[in-house]
């Protein structure tokens, strides 16, 4: 069962920055809109950006400003820039198909922490 690979997160300073990236089979040739999610603990998971198959792109409040997404079709994987970083987006963020019917099973996603 596919499931996508991301990587990239880590421990941070608030104001610091990092750099997220999601592997998955075949998205590279999908115009389908991929998104990054992230879930907080005790907190349901949350869409935080999209990109669709043109780089048509769309940010939630909390995030617009400072993260940006991004992809790369020949490498099938898909990015988020994420820049200064709040204490209020430590999560375990995760990438996926926006349309439910196209999604893949969760991967293991990556923690993000940032400290104060």
């Amino acid at each position: 069962q596919v499931q996508p690979v991301e990587s990239g997160g880590g421990l941070v300073q608030a104001g610091g920055s990092l750099r997220l990236s999601c592997a998955a089979s075949g998205i590279g040739s999908s115009t389908s809109a991929m998104g990054w999610y992230r879930q907080a603990p005790g907190k349901q998971r949350e869409l935080v950006a999209t990109i669709t198959g043109s780089s048509l792109t769309t940010y939630a409040d909390s995030v617009k400003g400072r993260f940006t997404i991004s992809r790369d079709n020949a490498k099938n994987t898909v990015y988020l820039e994420m820049n200064s970083l709040k204490t209020e987006d430590t999560a375990a963020y995760y990438c996926n198909y926006v349309l439910r019917v196209l999604q893949f099973s969760w991967g293991q996603g990556t923690q993000v922490t940032v400290s104060s």
